[in-house]
């Protein structure tokens, strides 16, 4: 598909109630109100499109970047060009998506270092977010390493920015799911770190209690683990 073809298709996609509940999760114009179902036929229909990507993603329209980080070829993404996209970011969603594909790139772990301690909320959120996506991949992050995130997380979430506090806390209970001794020093972190206090605006979003959504998540995959094997 063509830039102005897939601009278009998206345009016809959207609607006013969707752009009202976008506007509450803090999107802003230009943006057509596209459903996260109409996304997903589009993205089936263009595949990956590198190209076609990056122009949805310059063309600054919400529903166009959300596209954009669904066809992009995240093997192709350089350190300037994952900068340029978390700079970018202007709500949880685009920064959620910048994460998406960051995390899926060659560029993953550097990124998230430099992002992370980063003052801007929706930068560290993307970094923290980036944490969160590959924690459990042996060859980005060592033990050593998530034991001193964890550290980090404690001595820091209640003093940042309120969606960043979101992400480090979803940071910290997917580091529990790497292994039993990082889940139970994530757990005791958690215990020690208390509420995280998350103000989601105008929505029914919630940021779960980590002890017991860690717990939980456990739970789920050893029940899995007995029925496959």
């Amino acid at each position: 598909m063509e830039f102005d073809e897939v601009m278009a298709a998206l345009e016809t996609e959207g609607t006013e109630q969707n752009r009202k509940i976008y506007r509450r999760h803090g999107a802003r114009e230009p943006m057509f109100g596209v459903s996260h179902g109409a996304l997903g036929k589009l993205e089936k229909k263009i595949k990956v499109d590198h190209e076609l990507g990056l122009a949805l993603w310059d063309s600054g329209n919400h529903d166009a970047r959300m596209l954009a980080a669904k066809v992009v070829d995240p093997a192709a993404f350089s350190a300037s060009l994952a900068d340029r996209w978390a700079r970018d970011a202007v709500c949880y969603q685009t920064a959620g998506a910048v994460a998406d594909v960051v995390a899926h790139s060659p560029v993953a772990r550097s990124r998230a270092d430099m992002w992370c301690d980063r003052k801007g909320e929706w930068v560290a959120s993307a970094g923290w977010g980036i944490v969160a996506r590959t924690c459990e991949d042996e060859d980005l992050w060592s033990i050593a390493e998530l034991r001193g995130l964890l550290r980090q997380i404690e001595e820091e979430i209640h003093d940042r920015p309120n969606r960043v506090r979101h992400e480090m806390s979803m940071a910290m209970i997917c580091i529990a799911l790497r292994n039993a001794a990082l889940q139970r020093l994530a757990i005791s972190t958690a215990k020690r770190v208390g509420h995280v206090e998350v103000d989601h605006g105008e929505t029914s979003c919630t940021t779960p209690d980590a002890v017991e959504y860690i717990e939980k998540t456990v739970g789920y995959r050893q029940r899995r683990s007995v029925r496959s094997g």
